[in-house]
């Protein structure tokens, strides 16, 4: 991967972590005493120490294929609830796992390998239990985004365009893409995808384009035209509010030399603003000379270790001001959590389970079922896995990559981490794997549901179950 070697930027709990890892706790003793099977995990975590890092390969040349999964003795039936009522998550867990799956033989974790398990094949619909999803049925559904898109008021707030331009690994990778490179944009006609503030259409006008045509439906929209304005470009750029779909623009199929746009989202594709790229580029870029930036997507996964944080959301609800909540943490990690990982929690080296060319790929790609395998480099427990992407700007004169791994310097996206029910222990040399199927909501197309099968086959331990969560 290109860029900064910097250690990456800590959020408040992931300081916290670090701290207490380090601290000696004054009231273990009575924590103990309360709570022993809390202590019995953190007993656990203090006695192993990380004295390395994972290297995860650097070289981001992937293809898909397909490998062979093999069956073994089918899995004990499913627990009951008390009172003879069976659990709908057990029933399904032993519906999903009839067949065991074998660890996939995955030689370059940097090629993406299409799942064959059961219950991450075929259609994507069948891909999820819905079911699952809806439990419990607390609230009504506020998820239609039809009726009201909260997508494009999120980003009239000054506060997130602030965040965006101060995140250096981001606007100093475009800028490098876009003014690094003016043979590839003198003379030629740009269109930005959701232009926010405008600062990537002046780049691409410094470059020496033709004439830059930047789109946001977004209320920030007006503000990039005055930016413009100040900045003597009302010549070079031209700003459109509206959605990109409804816009009658001064140019016709195939009239667009160059796309650009940071259509990214947590997880790469949360949000769905990809779509609309994609159109756009269907619609308007030049068929045989045409550029994308960026041109090509890559998403990993790995294991980290996270016992602090882990223990501290789940005992959180056991006692908050005298009440018992602790029917809030059954669902606790159904959600992913975005937020800086640090490096020294990696436990294992990294698989892509998604790679996308941006220039060729179809709509319907970002709906994917891929495997994943993962070698331990320590032995620690296993409280989730955690994703980043890497995108590229590849046909230029001077390639570019952005990159939000942990390894890397800090990005606002930071990283995505979908946490365990259960944490396994595990040993250096084990592997992990499994499959990860991903697609848009069925009401709320900008949402995303994902689901992770976690299959660790080995003589100290057997475990194999799946999870689902959802983005939103």
């Amino acid at each position: 991967m290109q860029g900064s070697t910097d250690a990456p930027k800590q959020s408040s709990h992931a300081k916290r972590r670090m701290q207490k890892k380090q601290n000696k706790d004054t009231n273990a003793d009575q924590k103990r005493a309360d709570k022993p099977e809390a202590d019995a995990r953190k007993d656990q975590i203090k006695a192993n120490t990380y004295t390395s890092k994972p290297q995860i390969v650097d070289d981001h040349v992937k293809e898909s294929r397909d490998v062979s999964m093999a069956s073994s003795e089918p899995t004990s039936k499913p627990d009951k609830k008390r009172g003879g009522k069976k659990d709908h998550a057990a029933a399904k867990q032993g519906q999903h796992f009839r067949d065991k799956l074998k660890a996939p033989t995955i030689a370059d974790k940097d090629k993406v390998v299409n799942s064959s398990e059961t219950g991450f094949t075929g259609d994507k619909e069948g891909w999820f239990d819905d079911e699952l999803y809806n439990k419990p049925k607390a609230a009504h559904n506020f998820d239609s985004a039809k009726e009201h898109d909260y997508y494009f008021n999120s980003y009239s707030s000054h506060h997130i365009h602030e965040e965006m331009l101060k995140d250096t690994s981001r606007t100093l990778s475009y800028q490098r893409a876009i003014e690094g490179n003016p043979e590839d944009f003198k003379g030629k006609v740009v269109l930005d995808i959701g232009c926010g503030t405008g600062i990537l259409s002046i780049f691409a006008a410094r470059a020496g384009a033709k004439h830059v045509y930047a789109v946001d439906n977004a209320e920030v929209a007006l503000f990039a035209r005055e930016i413009v304005k100040k900045n003597g470009f009302e010549d070079k750029i031209t700003v459109f509010k509206g959605k990109i779909e409804e816009i009658d623009f001064p140019f016709g199929e195939g009239g667009i030399d160059i796309i650009i746009s940071e259509w990214m989202g947590y997880y790469l594709l949360y949000e769905s603003m990809l779509d609309c790229v994609l159109w756009a580029r269907d619609k308007f870029l030049n068929k045989k000379t045409g550029k994308m930036l960026p041109d090509r997507a890559q998403l990993y996964v790995a294991a980290i270790e996270d016992s602090e944080y882990q223990h501290e959301k789940r005992s959180f609800w056991d006692d908050v001001y005298g009440v018992d909540m602790s029917c809030m943490s059954t669902s606790l990690f159904k959600d992913p959590m975005v937020d800086t990982v640090p490096a020294s929690a990696l436990m294992s080296d990294a698989c892509c389970v998604l790679d996308i060319d941006l220039v060729n790929m179809k709509q319907g790609e970002v709906n994917f079922s891929s495997f994943y395998s993962l070698k331990m480099n320590h032995t620690d427990k296993v409280h989730a896995l955690v994703t980043w992407f890497d995108t590229e700007f590849g046909n230029l004169k001077r390639p570019v990559t952005l990159t939000t791994s942990p390894l890397k310097k800090y990005t606002h996206w930071k990283q995505s981490v979908f946490y365990l029910e259960q944490p396994l222990d595990i040993r250096k040399g084990d592997t992990l794997y499994g499959s990860v199927a991903t697609r848009q909501d069925k009401v709320n197309f900008r949402e995303l549901n994902v689901k992770f099968s976690y299959h660790i086959d080995e003589k100290h331990l057997q475990k194999h179950f799946f999870q689902q969560y959802k983005f939103k």
